[in-house]
């Protein structure tokens, strides 16, 4: 998804500057790391750039829901912002494969089943959701604080909105929903896309539960042979415990960039502990959500010892 964070922040800054230049007053001027490979770009260099994905989403209990490119359709009849009263028609479902068929920019419904909740922001969750067939990220779905705590793993849920795209991440916004009363449930088991990383065909698991396994910690700073360190926080470590963590893992002599998003699994959560605890060199699986941004950008929520 971006930095829509970080959007948020410098919009939200110019606003207030514009406001007091207008006031006539002298105000001064004030402000899920992609699994790309990594040979080529120094530590530094990557952990900027990747580090934009993940603070969407650590940041938007803070700040304004964010994203400019998906902020309402025109003509849409979903999003009242009134939860989960939508009355859609069920006859309207798409399967997943017409899902994926479907244009970007195009009114689209689907039934699926809640898999995990990011987050929930003045009456909106963002959810990862998916049936046996492929998955759908919801962003800023409006319901209730009561909705939302209903919520549970496997749920089914019937949403219209509109299929959108940032950065790569594909995803449903400016949507309403409606439980599906007496609806079944599902809960996914991680797939395993380990032999995925770096080629084309791991898009096609976009947002899925999945699992890498086997893999390496590595350090920091890939440059400094004495470098220890496993972890850092937001923006090349200037972040604090509470935000997202960033590690380095690699396979086959190739690294790559995971994230745990501290929306999704936060600072009391075992993953969160667990990546805080990671040494180089420690063999590892890991499982999460396979979030997109200008590339594979996992986040984690289970890290264990290689079996």
């Amino acid at each position: 998804m971006k930095n829509r964070k970080k959007f948020a922040a410098l919009f939200l800054a110019a606003a207030l500057v514009a406001a007091c230049a207008g006031c006539g007053e002298d105000a001064g001027s004030g402000e899920s790391g992609s699994v790309n490979t990594e040979e080529s770009s120094s530590s530094e260099e990557n952990s900027e750039e990747s580090s934009e994905a993940p603070e969407e989403s650590s940041e938007e209990s803070s700040e304004a829901p964010e994203e400019s490119s998906e902020e309402g359709s025109e003509g849409s009849e979903a999003g009242s912002g009134e939860g989960g009263t939508a009355g859609i028609d069920a006859s309207a479902v798409m399967s997943y494969e017409e899902y994926a068929a479907a244009a970007l920019d195009t009114e689209v419904v689907v039934e699926t089943y809640v898999q995990a909740k990011q987050s929930w922001w003045e009456n909106k969750a963002t959810l990862y959701t998916q049936d046996e067939n492929g998955a759908y990220f919801i962003y800023e779905l409006p319901c209730t604080e009561e909705e939302y705590a209903q919520m549970t793993p496997g749920t089914k849920i019937r949403v219209k909105g509109f299929k959108s795209e940032w950065s790569g991440e594909v995803e449903i916004t400016d949507a309403a929903f409606e439980f599906v009363e007496g609806g079944d449930s599902f809960v996914a088991e991680p797939k395993d896309v380990t032999t995925y990383l770096g080629q084309d065909e791991l898009a096609d698991f976009q947002n899925q539960f999945v699992a890498f396994k086997g893999m390496t910690v590595e350090p920091v700073d890939p440059e400094d042979e004495n470098c220890t360190d496993a972890f850092w926080y937001r923006d090349n470590n200037s972040g604090q415990d509470g935000d997202d963590l960033y590690f380095r893992v690699s396979l086959d002599g190739t690294t790559y960039l995971f994230t745990v998003e501290s929306y999704l699994c936060d600072n009391t959560t075992d993953v969160y502990a667990a990546v805080k605890n990671l040494k180089v060199g420690d063999k590892i699986d890991m499982e999460g959500f396979l979030y997109w941004y200008n590339g594979a950008n996992p986040h984690i929520t289970s890290v264990t010892a290689a079996e």
